[in-house]
């Protein structure tokens, strides 16, 4: 029996190799020499599919998603025959190892996850995607396969790459232009990086904002590899970057997974020294940032690496660069598969100790090894937003317990300091000692001990701040009694009067917004009101039955769908506050609302604001050119939202059009840069001035005034910088702008731009002194955002400016700014004439 298993085993193997040796290579399939042409996403999924259609012995394709544009997301699993026949087993004795399910496997297989084009005009990563996959299969079934699985993703972006690449094979020539001044060298906004949205899908990993990355981590957390590389390129002057990676790394990172990435790096710079190729390691790319496509994987107990190649979208298909040498699309495509194959033999070779540093993760996860706090207590009158955070947990896989009661004390995010326990209406427990916990750790500390300030992005992501939900971290395990939770079966009450909303999260924000859309007409209540011994804060919506008489099934129908609890008056009098009829209790029309956009403008700001209005509260808004703003094309809009930018229309004859349009009711929301471009006119608030030396003498540095060295250039901007830090905002919540808010909110702040104080304007959101909670921020900087405003309203004429200094809804994770826009959009100076 044995010799007749042996013997089949023998056959599927020659079966297969015969079958490999008559696989077409990309060139032969495409009809041109790979890195020739750039090639559009339809023919790359075309080859790879005649790959596993005609290896399906080693390889196994696997379509988990598709793309707001409708482009399929693909992954292949590449192998020997005994494992691609075996994948699930292979997948499942991994999750035991992680503890993910139950079961004892001792898995020898080495899991390695390569994933290509993140960033669309980054186009070299999907050509070597294809050469790789066909390497793998003809020459390595019968070594490095026997003991490894590779899953290829050959495009995560791929909306973004076919922009590029549709755009650069419209514009190139019979032959491809050198010269880096040649218009195929200077890709148009907003550029192939970006998603369908304008999302940056590498910084999305954790957030989970954008259906690609949805889609993707669904599946990434059913397979949990030990090796995780993305494949990226960088400026054409930039020669190859591969691991090991820069400081900082976050504190969770474990001597192994520090020392392996240098194992790697050398195998990979053996290949790279024999061909005489440039390539850096240890600068620039730190592991650090949670949701990156390096980082997200080493959180997650992988060994996750960033591989950046130079060219990117001014690489075209041939460059010549600062030396004088042309780069072309042939050498990156060879640096990438070079560095792919390299990373898979080095796995090959160390199959049994990936595993075992694998299982031992997790192993120590589960005994809560590595988190210095064992319990995570967040708690909150806000349903809406704590299912959001939950929501996000899920996605994540950290387990949690809905908790009815919590004993202990724990460190306050909001006091920073020890304090016993005090629950709220809602609360979640999470614990150190699940398969999670350093995720956890990472995303849920109130500070992360950063062994580096020069960082390549934000130092600060705390989830509790960014939900606005107060939190407790215990360093001790912490005993909770479960709550039983029940179906909300929501139904609407009958009314004879008014139907009252409570609104405090972008949930309620979002059945406004339907409400509105469907014509049915609104209050909200300017003032606290008690009717019925109920209490209703300002900001309440308020649905009169009269006026809506004959669309009440519409009312009813969108309130049940979102799962919206709804209290029923029987009249307009109240016990206290305004009554129906009262100045203070005001109508809210639906504004027409217009987003900018273009060369003016970031594409990844405007992109997130287009984002929030299709697809968070499905709300119509005019995406319109920065370059067409002026009084005729703002006749019919209501509300103008000037994301990130730098905009012309903010000088000149068009300024003024602007301002007469404000004057006229316009409301005009300016974000970050769009914001202090405002303060700098003559009609806007004003920014607070630069910290003085006075202001400065004791937070100097003692060698502050010693002559510049130029090794320390970097270290020299260091107290004017900012990468991300998260602020205490005290919020006068009396204002629209607020409502649905406590007096305190949390900013991410980038930039050290303040406002100063001006008794015209409504200071909305204020940092006072000494306010900053988690991240890093130069001594210069902390002394300028002292008691300075991020928040405020200007009022101009019959209409209004909203500044907000930072992005409240910065890569969309921020989830606890998104109210905020809402109520710049609809609540602030909605001057509807009342029916």
């Amino acid at each position: 029996m044995l010799k007749a298993i042996t013997f089949a085993l023998l056959l599927l193997t020659l079966t297969s190799i015969c079958k490999a040796q008559n696989l077409q290579s990309p060139s032969q399939y495409l009809g041109y020499t790979i890195g020739t042409k750039y090639t559009p996403h339809y023919r790359i999924t075309d080859y790879i599919k005649y790959v596993a259609q005609n290896s399906s012995q080693q390889v196994k394709y696997v379509k988990y998603g598709t793309t707001n544009e409708g482009r399929p997301l693909q992954l292949l699993f590449v192998s020997s025959p005994t494992n691609i026949n075996n994948l699930e087993e292979i997948r499942k004795n991994n999750l035991q190892q992680a503890k993910i399910i139950t079961g004892n496997a001792n898995n020898k297989i080495a899991l390695v996850w390569l994933s290509y084009n993140v960033h669309g005009n980054e186009p070299s990563c999907s050509e070597a995607a294809m050469q790789t996959l066909y390497e793998l299969i003809t020459k390595h079934t019968n070594d490095w396969l026997q003991n490894t699985v590779v899953i290829i993703d050959p495009c995560l972006n791929p909306d973004g790459r076919d922009r590029y690449v549709n755009w650069y094979n419209g514009v190139v020539g019979t032959q491809m232009n050198v010269n880096p001044i040649s218009r195929e060298h200077a890709e148009p906004w907003p550029g192939g990086r970006v998603n369908h949205y304008y999302f940056d899908l590498n910084r999305d990993w954790a957030w989970q904002t954008q259906v690609e990355t949805q889609q993707r981590i669904k599946v990434y957390n059913q397979w949990l590899p030990h090796i995780h590389v993305d494949f990226h390129e960088q400026g054409i002057n930039e020669p190859y970057y591969f691991a090991p990676a820069a400081e900082p790394m976050h504190e969770v990172i474990t001597p192994w997974q520090r020392d392996f990435q240098t194992t790697i790096g050398k195998n990979n710079a053996k290949y790279f020294d024999n061909k005489g190729w440039y390539y850096f390691t240890k600068e620039r790319f730190d592991l650090f940032y949670p949701s990156y496509g390096d980082t997200y994987p080493t959180y997650n107990g992988s060994i996750g690496m960033t591989y950046e190649q130079g060219g990117h979208s001014r690489g075209g298909l041939g460059v010549t660069i600062d030396n004088g040498d042309v780069l072309t699309l042939v050498d990156r495509v060879a640096h990438h598969h070079t560095t792919g194959i390299s990373t898979v033999e080095i796995s090959s070779q160390n199959a049994t100790a990936l595993n075992t540093n694998f299982a031992n993760y997790y192993n120590n996860s589960v005994n809560g090894v590595g988190s210095n706090y064992k319990t995570y207590v967040l708690t909150t009158n806000n349903t809406s937003n704590l299912q959001a955070l939950q929501n996000l947990l899920t996605s994540n896989g950290i387990a949690y317990t809905n908790a009815q009661s919590v004993t202990g004390n724990g460190l306050n995010y909001a006091t920073n300091k020890i304090e016993n326990i005090v629950l709220e209406k809602n609360t979640l427990v999470v614990s150190a000692y699940q398969p999670k916990s350093l995720l956890a750790k990472v995303l849920l500390e109130p500070k992360s001990k950063l062994t580096d300030t020069a960082t390549y992005d934000i130092t600060a992501w705390s989830l509790p701040y960014a939900y606005g939900i107060k939190t407790y971290a215990s360093t001790e395990k912490l005993t909770s009694t479960p709550k039983q939770l029940t179906d909300n079966n929501i139904t609407v009450p009958v009314t004879t009067y008014a139907l009252y909303v409570s609104y405090n999260s972008i949930k309620q924000a979002r059945v406004l917004s339907q409400l509105l859309i469907n014509k049915i007409k609104i209050y909200i209540n300017e003032k606290e009101i008690t009717t019925a011994n109920q209490t209703f804060a300002k900001g309440t919506i308020i649905i009169p039955k009269k006026e809506n008489n004959n669309n009440w099934s519409i009312v009813e129908k969108i309130l049940t769908e979102a799962n919206i609890t709804s209290f029923a008056v029987s009249s307009g009098y109240v016990q206290k506050g305004p009554d129906m009829g009262s100045p203070d209790m005001k109508y809210i029309s639906a504004p027409r609302i217009a987003c900018a956009t273009g060369n003016e403008v970031s594409a990844n700001a405007s992109g997130e604001i287009w984002n929030f209005f299709d697809n968070e509260i499905e709300y119509p808004a005019t995406i319109i050119n920065a370059d067409r703003l002026n009084l005729s094309t703002l006749k019919n809009i209501d509300v103008l939202i000037l994301p990130d930018g730098y905009y012309e229309a903010l000088s000149g004859k068009t300024a003024d059009e602007l301002k007469t349009w404000v004057r006229m009711g316009g409301r005009l929301i300016a974000i970050e840069g769009a914001a202090t471009q405002i303060a700098k006119t003559d009609w806007g608030l004003k920014l607070k001035k630069e910290a003085t030396e006075e202001d400065l003498k004791d937070k100097k540095n003692e060698d502050a005034n010693i002559l510049r060295k130029y090794e320390n250039r970097d270290l020299d901007e260091i107290p004017n910088y900012i990468p991300g830090a998260i602020y205490e905002v005290a919020l006068d919540n009396s204002h629209p702008l607020a409502f649905g808010y406590s007096t305190t909110y949390y900013t991410l702040k980038q930039n050290s731009d303040v406002l100063q104080f001006n008794t015209e304007a409504w200071h909305v959101g204020v940092i006072k002194k000494d306010k900053v909670v988690s991240g890093f921020a130069g001594y210069k900087v902390l002394q300028k955002i002292n008691n300075g405003t991020v928040i405020a309203v200007q009022e101009l004429g019959r209409g209004n400016i909203i500044y907000f200094l930072d992005n409240p809804i910065f890569r969309n994770f921020w989830h606890n700014g998104k109210l905020l826009l809402f109520n710049a959009a609809f609540l602030v100076g909605n001057n509807a004439v009342r029916l």
